[in-house]
């Protein structure tokens, strides 16, 4: 999971998420990283509500992953409600969704982890 994390953090940018700023590079990121993470680990959205409206994350192997949870200055309460691909793509869009499958797959390559 570290070679994921590490891959996201590297691959966020403007170009994934409108909200993204070099001092917070996981803001808006909770959508397009949750469908990215289920296209390579598979697993299940899941939902929980927050100020901004709703956050996704996943649940790999009855395990809650949460890569942007580092956007909030607060902790978080989980509901881990369970979501859909359709409700985590209203919080992105294509081509965000491409741009950061991309970075994520090249970043994989170039470290030889394919």
């Amino acid at each position: 999971m570290n070679h994921l994390k590490k891959a996201l953090h590297q691959s966020w940018s403007i170009h994934s998420s409108t909200k993204w700023t070099a001092d917070n590079p996981s803001k808006g990121q909770c959508g397009v990283t949750a469908l990215v993470v289920q296209d390579i680990k598979g697993g299940y959205i899941l939902k929980t509500p927050c100020k901004e409206g709703w956050h996704f994350y996943n649940q790999l192997d009855e395990k809650r992953y949460d890569f942007t949870q580092e956007q909030f200055r607060e902790p978080l309460h989980y509901a881990d409600i369970l979501s859909s691909r359709e409700e985590a793509f209203m919080d992105t869009n294509k081509e965000q969704y491409e741009a950061l499958k991309k970075n994520v797959m090249t970043y994989f390559i170039h470290e030889n982890l394919l």
